[in-house]
């Protein structure tokens, strides 16, 4: 079955990396399990029954008839309804977003996997809350001290922190039974409870119209055995108790025996808001998903606020402040049947918690379907016959029962709200950044959202995090980022895609248009390389000293499959990237890959060099491999990293998009003891040289790159023990004794490039002068001058050796009379035996390349007095230059 996901938030996105999957796009096939795929479609829930009744049983908890009266007590009316508002908005904010995402195409599983390990614990956080709310309302009736008890009733549980800790365990032991046997039971009942609610909602307003005014006495004990009476009263509606309770009155809270504020009100209020995805996490039973979630969520939403500021109003008119923030079960004592409220306290409280915690488990099984966090997650993707993820139940109730150690509700509402907070802005944030990407694909059918709701949502929810809890907040958003970094260097693939990569895009697409060519200047020129390759068995170090020499700048390796399109059922070249892409990233160099399929070598170079890279991000230099006969080296038997099969097993999948080990060195053919390229004429060699002057590219030739060492990753090479040798002077031709022509200041360049990076930044640069001696002119003197002048406006730091070699020039005259491109092999020979006696040592050496011969017929003259001149030096690039790279000024 398809298990193909949008994500949210993915390594690398906008600074956060949370998630697993969310919520995009998949077949209509039943949902995935690890181990039998139910042979029936599970979603069987409308709107009213999967959505509605859910959310607004999570949204009404046990805040509702606890807490209402903590709000408006301690806030009065005005600064509660504030909260209020306040509250609604930025979870109104984030349902915009969740109706975005949802509507963009089918919903396979459970939405709440979207939002990752911070909702998840939220929702852990939230269970334990609304365990521990309900345990503070059961002794509130049956606890055994009357002291404590405020609201009156049967008196035989024990009560202390290590009773209350063993109740809310016995509470979430139920909780887990009943979530074990699966999801479907809690959605069968939660319309019964939600009736339940209703009715102990319609009682209480009734009872501020039929109970009559009366007067309490309420008992608190205080630390230190000290006991304190408050006289309370019920007044009824009533005009001076309202313009009483309008204005804010903060005071001590007897539960957690604190002073409250605006932000710890607020923090235990906006618990009763964060249900708003109690729905969308049961989408994997839903008929119609992406209608389903915005429609019920919104309307469950509305209803809610609803009750809860007609619910403000009315404790606010009809109950002083006194009863209000000494009594939080006030409610059940001035109502007409006082079981009214305790059974819809019962039942909305742990309807809350198990609704909290099969929305964490569904979100953990995700997590652990999408492979984020490796062996620890791993058993939470198994699931029952019926598809309920019974190892993540497990998970999410032992996480809740160490939550529940708080021992208050009031104590642990700062973090819950926190979580939340930070969840609800990840949301937001999700949202942003598909409509940024300005992904074609998204597209939802919910359109009353923009940009401008989805930051505002963020913000709002950042803010408000701060307000209630500056270090919570700041405990979670290193967490955050502790996540981002563990989840950007695990690099994890997915089938989902990755929201980072369209943001990438939609980025470098608009700074690629600013990067104009016709404003490209000298003094800001960077090598942009194209590096052919034949073979990488044979070309890997060459790969590696490249991606040294591109200082910044593109590097692309290209390779052309030989064959004709015509003839083919299918391009042959696209199933080969993935090979050339995991081998980039075996050998961990910065480049991208060009292939493409011509009938000739030479074709094919042509192409790439017109069309690879995009606006001012183009090849402005061509490498290419010596064309010889020697025998290179097979760099994969020599690289650990190749040779040991061991590497990446177990885990192919997961990190290298389906290429492993073995199918990478099988891609790649072994290199044959004498590997001479059967395929590529001299004529076409030079041809491809010709065409790419003729284009304004720069060429570089390399030649024994297969003997450079110190370029792997690995390498201990100290470099500086290392030379790099610069001839800066034709030595095919030695009458030009012009030093500062464009091919000679190229090839310093280039040299000087590579003495800025990393590996070569320590090496000792040496620049050699011929010079003839013995004749009576005495301009070299002057040339030496001048050129060291040049090199310090330049900026290149080098030592200058003086080599004399009139005896190289004699052979050179001696063969005076035959045609230009025909030298003797004497002189050859000898300014081989030049270099050989001063460049012997070097590491990498750079010669000056002639431009080749216009004629086809002198190709293999041209290579052979080239192959001759570098025979047996060592690593070689022989360089010929066509674009001005040097500026003197700043």
């Amino acid at each position: 079955m398809s298990n193909e996901r949008t994500p949210l938030i993915t390594s690398g996105v906008c600074g956060l990396a949370v998630t697993a999957a969310a919520c995009c796009a998949e077949s209509d096939a039943t949902p995935e399990s690890n181990s039998e795929t139910p042979s029936k479609d599970p979603r069987k829930l409308n709107t009213f029954f999967g959505v509605m009744v859910p959310t607004i049983l999570s949204m009404f908890s046990i805040i509702l008839f606890l807490r209402s009266g903590f709000v408006v007590g301690h806030a009065g009316l005005l600064q509660g309804l504030l909260m209020l508002v306040v509250a609604y908005t930025i979870i109104s904010l984030t349902i915009l977003s969740i109706c975005a995402i949802s509507t963009n195409g089918a919903i396979q599983g459970e939405f709440g996997g979207s939002i990752g390990l911070m909702f998840f614990l939220a929702k852990v956080c939230a269970c334990g809350e609304y365990v521990l709310g309900l345990v503070e309302a059961i002794l509130d009736v049956f606890g055994s001290d009357p002291d404590s008890s405020v609201s009156g009733g049967v008196h035989v549980l024990p009560q202390g922190y290590w009773y209350t800790v063993l109740y809310s365990s016995v509470i979430l032991l139920l909780c887990l039974l009943v979530c074990l046997v699966g999801a479907h039971i809690y959605s069968r009942t939660a319309f019964v409870i939600l009736l339940v609610v209703t009715v102990s909602l319609l009682s209480i307003f009734i009872s501020s119209v039929a109970v009559k005014p009366r007067d309490f006495v309420i008992t608190h004990q205080r630390p230190g055995n000290q006991t304190v009476h408050f006289n309370a009263s019920y007044t009824g509606y009533n005009a001076t108790t309202l313009r009483s309770n309008l204005a804010s009155g903060y005071t001590l809270d007897y539960s957690t025996n604190s002073v409250m504020s605006f932000a710890t009100v607020f923090a235990v209020m906006f618990t009763s808001c964060t249900g708003i995805m109690a729905g969308a996490n049961m989408s994997g039973e839903l008929k119609t998903p992406s209608v389903s979630i915005p429609k019920g969520t919104i309307v469950a939403v509305f209803y809610t606020f609803t009750v809860y500021a007609l619910l403000f109003i009315l404790v606010s008119a009809t109950c002083d402040r006194t009863l209000l923030v000494q009594d939080y079960g006030f409610l059940q004592k001035i109502n007409i049947w006082p079981p009214f409220v305790t059974v819809g306290i019962y039942c909305a409280s742990l309807s809350a918690a198990m609704c909290s915690m099969i929305g964490a488990s569904r979100i953990l099984h995700a997590l652990a379907l999408d492979q984020l966090f490796g062996l620890p997650l791993a058993p939470a993707a198994v699931t029952s016959s019926s598809g309920n993820p019974w190892v993540a139940v497990l998970y999410t109730w032992g996480l809740a029962q160490c939550v529940v150690f708080a021992g208050q509700l009031n104590s642990i509402a700062s973090l819950v709200t926190v979580f939340y907070l930070l969840a609800y802005a990840a949301v937001d944030l999700a949202c942003l950044a598909l409509e940024w990407a300005s992904a074609p694909n998204f597209r939802p059918t919910f359109q009353l959202f923009s940009w401008h709701t989805c930051l505002l949502g963020i913000l709002s929810c950042l803010v408000m995090m701060f307000v209630i809890n500056p270090v919570y907040s700041s405990g979670s958003i290193v967490l955050l980022l502790l996540l981002l970094l563990f989840l950007h260097y695990r690099s994890p693939t997915s089938s989902w895609g990755y929201i980072s990569q369209a943001l990438i895009f939609h980025q470098v697409r608009k700074y690629l248009l600013m990067l104009d060519m016709r404003k490209d200047h000298v003094k800001f020129w960077r090598p942009q390389v194209l590096l052919m390759v034949a073979n990488p068995r044979s070309s890997c170090q060459l790969i590696l000293f490249v991606n040294q020499l591109k200082k910044g700048g593109l590097f692309v390796l290209g390779h052309v499959q030989l064959g004709d399109l015509d003839t083919l059922p299918a391009d042959p070249v696209q199933q080969q990237y993935n090979f050339w892409l995991s081998l980039v990233d075996k050998l961990g160099v910065k480049a991208f890959v060009d292939l493409t399929l011509s009938p000739s070598v030479r074709q094919g170079t042509q192409h790439l060099l017109r069309i690879t890279g995009l606006g001012g991000m183009k090849p402005n230099t061509l490498v290419l491999g010596f064309y010889d006969s020697c025998t290179p080296e097979d760099f994969f038997l020599q690289d650990t990293a190749f040779c040991d099969s061991s590497v990446g097993q177990g885990t192919e999948d997961e990190y290298n998009f389906g290429v492993d080990l073995p199918s990478l060195q099988a891609h790649f053919p072994p290199v044959r003891h004498v590997e001479s390229p059967r395929w590529l004429s001299p004529e076409e060699y030079i041809g491809i040289i010709s065409d790419a002057l003729k284009m304004s590219k720069n060429v570089c030739l390399a030649r024994y790159f297969f003997q450079l060492e110190g370029e792997g990753k690995d390498s201990k090479v100290d470099g500086s023990e290392r030379t790099i040798d610069v001839w800066p002077l034709n030595l095919l031709q030695p009458g030009s004794r012009d030093y500062e022509d464009v091919c000679s200041l190229f090839l310093l360049q280039m040299a000087c490039v590579l003495n800025m990076s990393n590996k070569w930044r320590h090496a000792r640069m040496r620049i050699f002068l011929n010079v003839e001696t013995e004749s009576n002119d005495q301009g070299w003197v002057v040339n030496e001058e001048t050129f060291r002048e040049l090199l310090k406006k330049l900026r290149i730091r080098a030592s200058i050796k003086i080599v004399p070699w009139d005896s190289v020039v004699q052979h050179h005259v001696q063969a005076a009379g035959e045609p230009r491109q025909a030298l003797s092999e004497d002189f050859l020979s000898a300014v081989n035996a030049l270099l050989m006696e001063h460049s012997s040592q070097a590491a990498v050496r750079f010669l000056y390349l002639p431009r080749p011969p216009a004629h086809r017929s002198q190709s293999q003259q041209y290579l052979a007095q080239v192959e001759a001149v570098t025979n047996g030096l060592g690593p070689t690039l022989l360089i010929h230059g066509v674009t001005p790279v040097t500026y003197t000024d700043l």
